[in-house]
């Protein structure tokens, strides 16, 4: 990759949208952040009007490509959103013709969990490995997958949908299931749980910044989420056998709280040759992960086309 071109991301979430540069040994160069316009026709245009700022900036002669990270479901051969939750009113919105016959580049997408593995691959906690997850444990619970030295997305782009998995037939609620993988393993499930249990709302982070004060309700609440993130990992480890588990926000935040309870629960649950080989590791890029993401689409889908 040459180091010189320049690579546009677009990080399209629920409420803010960032458009950043960067290159291809993840430099991130500029960044500009603004809210998702619920409206999409305003939308789109702010995020071509930025766009166009970049490009200007850069000069087109120098932009090798555009990605976009954007929560799924969406067709990332073809290129279209297709109705995510969090972006009311995006349906079948084929947004990569749309910039491409606006700024004639190569423009690629991938949902944000597979964004989000090929960055902590490329320039994170899986740098050098060949199989890898990563799961995002933010408001909702995905995966992205890395097998065999490449991106996996299934036969229809869905895999890595690990939210999805009943852990328990009770429990908080999470991608439409009581009792799912992301019930018990997201912030919104941790904030279902806690209020499901002592009928206070607050948020998942704030469950965490409790219970790393030692408060004993909160602890009880992330223990049980340790427990379900560990039973988890333990099918995943068996089913893939992958040399690393990348984990971001809350655990990467709040590792220590959850980082024991795990590790009890893979050892217990999980073949011992395939756990012996597999690191468990927090996320590496920090704040910086979602525009990295996004840049990460435009680079390997470069590089695999």
């Amino acid at each position: 990759m040459n180091e010189n071109k320049v690579y546009i991301g677009i990080d399209i979430g629920g409420t803010k949208t960032a458009i950043s540069s960067g290159n291809s040994v993840g430099r991130i160069l500029g960044k500009k952040a603004f809210p998702t316009d619920r409206d999409l026709k305003q939308a789109l245009k702010n995020i071509f009007t930025e766009v166009e700022t970049f490009i200007s900036q850069n000069g087109k002669e120098n932009i090798a490509a555009m990605g976009i990270s954007c929560g799924g479901p969406l067709d990332s051969d073809k290129g279209i959103i297709q109705s995510p939750p969090n972006l009311p009113g995006w349906d079948d919105v084929h947004i990569i013709e749309m910039l491409k016959d606006e700024f004639s580049l190569p423009v690629f997408i991938e949902n944000d969990a597979n964004a989000c593995a090929l960055a902590e691959w490329y320039y994170g906690a899986g740098r050098g490995c060949k199989n890898m997850i990563f799961l995002t444990f933010g408001t909702g619970l995905g995966a992205g997958l890395i097998l065999d030295g490449r991106l996996y997305r299934g036969a229809n782009g869905l895999a890595g949908e690990v939210g999805h998995i009943r852990m328990t037939e009770g429990g908080p609620l999470g991608y439409g299931k009581k009792g799912s993988l992301e019930g018990w393993c997201s912030g919104g499930g941790i904030s279902e749980a806690y209020f499901d249990r002592y009928g206070e709302r607050i948020s998942g982070g704030e469950v965490c910044k409790r219970a790393e004060k030692g408060d004993a309700m909160a602890l009880a609440i992330i223990e049980e989420s340790a427990l379900m993130l560990g039973k988890g990992l333990a099918l995943f480890i068996d089913i893939i056998n992958p040399e690393r588990i990348v984990i971001g926000s809350i655990f990467a935040r709040s590792e220590s709280l959850f980082r024991s309870r795990v590790e009890k629960a893979i050892k217990e649950e999980a073949l011992p040759l395939a756990a012996g080989v597999c690191k468990v590791l927090p996320a590496e890029l920090g704040e910086s992960l979602g525009d990295t993401a996004a840049i990460c689409a435009a680079v390997n889908g470069l590089s695999a086309k």
